[in-house]
C-alpha cells in the first residue's frame, strides 16, 4: 500500500526536549523521497515539521538549539502530534506549565489526528486527559514518577509500542531509541510493510520484538518505614543464594511467618518469594553478561539446583531464555581493555 497523500506531522518541542529522539524521528520520516524509500513515484508518506509554543530556536536540555519551524498557535490542522522525548528533573515532572501545548493537542486531537509519545513524551500529552484510563508504556526509569503524575493512566513500561484509543490513536513507544518502534509503526500503518520493511534496512532500525522486560533492571522498593522489611532486604542482597531465602527472613524477623510476609508484600508491592527471584535473576543477568560461566553454572551460583527450572523462572521474567539473553546483552570483546 502506498501513502494515498503526504502526512503531515508536528513534532512538539519543549525546553525539557531531549534532542536525539526528536532528531531521529525527523531524519526517518523526512528522508523517504531522499532515500529512495517506497519508490519515486507515490508522494512520500510524510512532513514532519517542529512546532512549539513560539517559532525560533529553542534551547533544548542537552544545551544543543532546536529549530523550531511553526507556533502551534498558527497550525489549524496536523494529521500526527509527536512529542518526543522528555527529561525529566531531580523533582519529576511539573505539571501544568505548558497549558497552550496541552490544548492544542487536545484540538488536533478532537480534529482526528493521531497523538504518540516518544518515551517520556507521554508526560505532556497524558495532561489532555486523553490517556485516562488507558494502557501506555514509557521508559521504565520513569514509570513511578510517570504514575505518580498520572495516577489514572494504566503503565506497562516492559511493553515497547502500546497503541489505543477508540480509533487506535493514542500511541505511546517505551523506553529510549522505541522511537524505532514508533516510526516503523507510523509507517507500516500509512505506507505499507513493505516501505516500513525498507525504512528499518535503510536506517538500521529495529523492532524491539522481546519487550523491554531484559532491559529493565529490578530494584526493590525502599522507603517505605518498615524496618523489618528493610533489614529483610538488605540481608537478601548478599544471600540471595541460600536454599530457602524466605524461611531464613522470617526467622530473622521475629515475626510469625504469615505475619511477615504480609508486612513484606505491603511494604515493597512484592512477595517475600518474588523479591528473592528478582534479585537471583538480576544477579544471573550479571553473570550472563560478563563471565564465561555455563548456563547451569550461573543457575547454581544464584541458588537453583535446577537448570530446568532456573531457565523457565529466567524465561517468565525477561522473556528470553538465558541462552538468548547472552546472546543479545553480552559485552562485546572489542569494549574489553586489553
Amino acid at each position: 500500500m502506498a501513502a494515498e497523500r503526504t502526512l503531515s506531522v508536528s513534532v512538539i518541542a519543549l525546553p525539557d526536549t531531549g534532542v536525539a529522539t526528536m532528531f531521529g524521528v525527523l531524519d526517518v520520516l523526512n528522508s523517504f523521497a531522499l532515500m529512495g524509500i517506497g519508490g519515486t513515484d507515490a508522494p512520500p508518506p510524510f512532513r514532519a515539521t517542529i512546532v512549539g509554543a513560539e517559532a525560533g530556536p529553542l534551547m533544548g536540555v542537552s544545551g544543543v538549539p532546536v529549530p523550531v519551524a511553526e507556533r502551534v498557535a498558527d497550525i489549524d490542522h496536523t494529521d500526527i502530534v509527536i512529542v518526543p522525548s522528555i527529561v525529566l528533573g531531580p523533582g519529576g515532572w511539573k505539571r501544568d506549565r505548558y497549558p497552550e501545548l496541552v490544548g492544542w493537542a487536545r484540538r488536533m486531537h478532537a480534529q482526528g489526528a493521531l497523538l504518540c509519545s516518544a518515551c517520556s513524551g507521554i508526560f505532556l500529552l497524558a495532561e489532555t486527559g486523553l490517556f485516562d484510563g488507558r494502557d501506555v508504556t514509557v521508559h521504565y526509569d520513569y514509570a513511578p514518577h510517570l504514575q505518580s503524575a498520572h495516577p489514572k493512566v494504566r503503565i506497562h513500561p516492559e511493553r515497547a509500542l502500546m497503541v489505543t484509543g477508540d480509533r487506535d490513536e493514542l500511541i505511546t513507544s517505551g523506553a529510549s531509541t522505541t522511537w524505532h518502534d514508533l516510526v516503523l509503526y507510523l509507517t507500516g500503518r500509512f505506507a505499507g510493510a513493505s516501505v516500513a520493511q525498507e525504512a528499518a534496512r535503510v536506517f538500521a532500525l529495529q523492532w524491539h520484538q522481546d519487550g523491554l522486560a531484559p532491559y529493565m533492571v529490578f530494584t526493590g522498593k525502599s522507603g517505605h518505614g518498615d524496618a523489618v522489611v528493610a533489614d529483610a532486604q538488605d540481608w537478601l542482597t548478599t544471600h540471595y543464594s541460600v536454599a530457602t531465602p524466605v524461611e531464613q527472613m522470617v526467622v530473622r524477623s521475629g515475626l510469625a511467618e504469615r505475619t511477615f510476609k504480609r508486612r513484606f508484600t505491603e511494604a515493597t508491592g512484592v512477595s517475600p518469594l518474588a523479591y528473592a527471584q528478582r534479585i537471583r535473576i538480576e544477579e544471573a543477568k550479571r553473570r550472563l553478561e560478563r563471565t564465561e560461566e555455563s548456563v547451569e553454572a550461573v543457575g547454581w551460583h544464584v541458588g537453583y539446583e535446577d537448570a530446568a527450572f532456573f531457565r523457565r523462572l529466567f524465561k517468565r521474567v525477561t522473556g528470553l531464555t538465558p541462552a538468548a539473553y547472552r546472546k543479545r546483552y553480552r559485552v562485546p570483546l572489542i569494549t574489553t581493555p586489553a
